[in-house]
């Protein structure tokens, strides 16, 4: 029984457990050999005991043949790479597949030699000393390129055949589960000089609609439409970029996770990058692209300068409806109640006037609240206001409502001036002529002048030509102080008034800082007349604010010269319409220049004006069509104006007018 026993150990023993024992054995030789970190690329190809296994059912590929892959790092520099590249054929950045020689025997891996710290293949044309550095700038960056064995690929040239050779090395602590696309390499390298651009304030919004100009230029190519799947993901991209944007203007306008979608989409352009085989389609439709959006912006600027001429023509409907309630009010008084006081005094010319000509009572108002907020002295200052009939009512009631302090105010009606008449001012002739009208008014744009601010109906109206005739308003007075309703008054402007202006007529800021501001600006120089008496280059100057001397006025005929350059231009031809080309014209040699803290100009055109300036300077003017009482007026300087207007005064609130 004893004997039996052994017998069945023994053989469980040879036929069990010896087994089991061999096998293990082979198990510990394939671990310690892949325990060098070697990369086993041939699956075809294991050692077993130092031997070498084939397996016959799969094709076998000869090493001393095999090129090695091609794997692109994707830089700035590539396009240059890639035409030194003679010879390779590629038409993506992934390892192009082996060729077969079945003619000759297996040998080494060459990858296998690389990693494994073989120095043959540096030895045959690059330099140990070279590819430690590439392989090293590549680890600094942080994140390596991998196919989809996860290693990583460094490309570099050989220095003997100028033929780029690649290396594939093995990704170091990287999860083989862990996807890293192509092209990461290119966004870690961006990222270095993330620090500098970020200190623009809108480094990444500028950077993400970059993205979303890339990616819709790749969209569009036929190698991307041909691919489903890649588009697919891009249009998903191009979404959330769009819902990060939003209405963005700087960095801090966006959401937290503007950073990761910027990563994505990085890396999806990335992907595209390597699609796109022919450069010269993107070229091309690139320029499309700028040709499109240069047409666009002309279209749109034009359009803008129509509306905005459009919305400077137009009353706001509250300023519509303040003239109205005012008239309604003024002929609701009694006939004693309608004078203003201290009438003895429009004519004393020892005090300081002020010519005022408008038919905005909401911006005639402010002219002159401001004026008199800085004047040291209120009661020796004196506004004459000239408007027309439509509006005179309602102008003497807003005066006669809201007196200014102690100052002294006077409201004209211009159709009361029966010596201004069309056989006395031949600029009221040509404004009612049917051709005037015709040309202000004329429906047909393919006949009409181009530039719209010619033709605004404004000229039309005598109020703008009325400063040209101060002597004849005021007789008595030997200087005036001409303002138009677009100013804002910011310090004392008794000054003036004591200014000497050396035997010429108008004291006025000269303009000649910008190049638009000169005589061939306005004035038409190819006409002889224009050629022969006036300087192309010559400084303009600005109406707005301008001190006239009326006796030198009188003495020198300035309004006979008026006339006379009147009858000259009957046809349009020597300037087009306004009053500061007749202006600069009649005031030729005439005109004496003010300090430039005197006037500042451009607040109704100009986002640019120096704020220092406008802190300084005595006036400030809207002159353009931003006005302040309209909508489109800029609001940066908005407050300037508005700070003169009481909009809890009840015809303001019942004219629903609000700042």
């Amino acid at each position: 029984m004893m004997l039996v026993r052994n017998v069945v150990v023994l053989m469980l023993l040879v036929t069990v457990i010896a087994p089991i024992v061999l096998y293990t054995d082979r198990i510990g030789t394939f671990k310690s050999a892949s325990s060098r970190n070697e990369f086993i690329e041939e699956v075809t190809s294991f050692t077993f005991s130092g031997e070498a296994g084939r397996l016959n059912v799969l094709p076998q590929e000869s090493s001393a043949t095999l090129k090695e892959p091609i794997g692109l790092v994707y830089t700035d520099n590539t396009t240059k790479d890639l035409q030194k590249l003679e010879g390779v054929e590629h038409k993506s950045a992934r390892v192009l597949s082996a060729t077969v020689d079945d003619g000759q025997a297996q040998k080494a891996n060459p990858i296998r030699q690389v990693t494994d710290g073989n120095n043959q293949e540096m030895q045959s044309g690059v330099s140990e000393k070279s590819t430690t550095a590439a392989e090293n700038e590549v680890r600094r960056e942080g994140k390596i390129p991998k196919d989809k064995d996860g290693k990583a690929r460094v490309s570099r040239r050989s220095s003997s055949n100028n033929v780029a050779q690649n290396v594939e090395v093995k990704a170091e602590n990287q999860s083989p589960k862990t996807p890293v696309i192509p092209g990461k390499l290119e966004t870690a390298k961006s990222g270095e000089g993330q620090n500098e651009q970020m200190a623009a304030p809108d480094a990444r919004v500028r950077q993400l609609k970059d993205q979303l100009i890339r990616a819709k230029v790749y969209l569009s190519l036929p190698a991307t439409k041909n691919n489903p799947h890649f588009t697919r993901e891009l249009r998903q991209r191009i979404k959330e970029v769009q819902r990060v944007l939003g209405a963005a203007s700087k960095d801090s306008d966006l959401p937290r996770n503007s950073y990761d979608r910027l990563k994505a989409m990085d890396q999806t352009l990335a992907k595209g990058k390597q699609i796109q085989d022919d450069c010269t389609a993107i070229v091309r439709k690139l320029r499309a692209m700028l040709h499109s959006t240069e047409e666009q912006l002309r279209v749109h600027k034009k359009q803008t300068l129509f509306l905005t001429q459009l919305t400077a023509k137009t009353l706001p409907k509250g300023l519509h409806c303040l003239p109205l309630r005012l008239t309604s009010e003024y002929y609701a008084l009694n006939s004693t109640q309608q004078h203003f006081p201290n009438q003895e005094k429009l004519e004393d010319p020892r005090l300081f006037h002020y010519a005022l000509f408008s038919d905005n009572v909401l911006a005639a108002a402010v002219v002159v609240n401001s004026t008199i907020t800085h004047a040291k002295e209120p009661s020796k200052h004196v506004f004459h206001i000239v408007t027309d009939r439509l509006n005179y009512a309602a102008m003497r009631m807003w005066f006669l409502v809201n007196p200014p302090g102690k100052a002294t105010i006077q409201v004209q009606n211009i159709e009361e001036f029966t010596w201004l008449n069309s056989s006395y001012s031949p600029v009221l002739k040509q404004l009612g002529s049917p051709s005037m009208i015709n040309y202000y008014f004329r429906t047909h744009r393919a006949n009409s002048d181009s530039n719209l601010k010619y033709r605004n109906p404004k000229y039309l109206s005598i109020l703008n030509h009325l400063r040209f005739y101060l002597p004849e308003i005021f007789p008595k007075l030997d200087k005036v102080l001409f303002l138009d309703d677009d100013i804002v008054v910011h310090k004392d402007l008794t000054g003036l008034w004591s200014l000497n202006l050396k035997g010429k007529v108008n004291g006025a800021v000269e303009t000649c800082g910008e190049s638009f501001h000169r005589f061939d600006r306005y004035l038409n120089f190819s006409n002889p007349l224009i050629s022969k008496n006036f300087d192309p280059r010559a400084c303009g100057w600005a109406y707005g604010m301008n001190v006239f001397d009326l006796k030198e006025w009188k003495k020198q005929n300035i309004t006979g010269v008026y006339h006379n350059w009147q009858k000259l231009n009957h046809d349009r031809q020597l300037w087009k319409l306004g009053t500061l080309p007749p202006g600069l014209i009649t005031f030729w040699n005439r005109t004496y220049p003010l300090d430039r803290s005197w006037h500042v100009l451009g607040l109704g055109y100009n986002p640019n004006v120096n704020q220092r300036e406008i802190e300084r300077a005595a006036v400030i003017h809207y002159n353009g069509n931003l006005k302040p009482w309209l909508e489109i007026g800029m609001p940066k300087y908005r407050n300037y104006w508005t700070k003169y207007v009481d909009y809890d005064h009840v015809y303001l609130r019942e004219c629903n007018i609000n700042p």
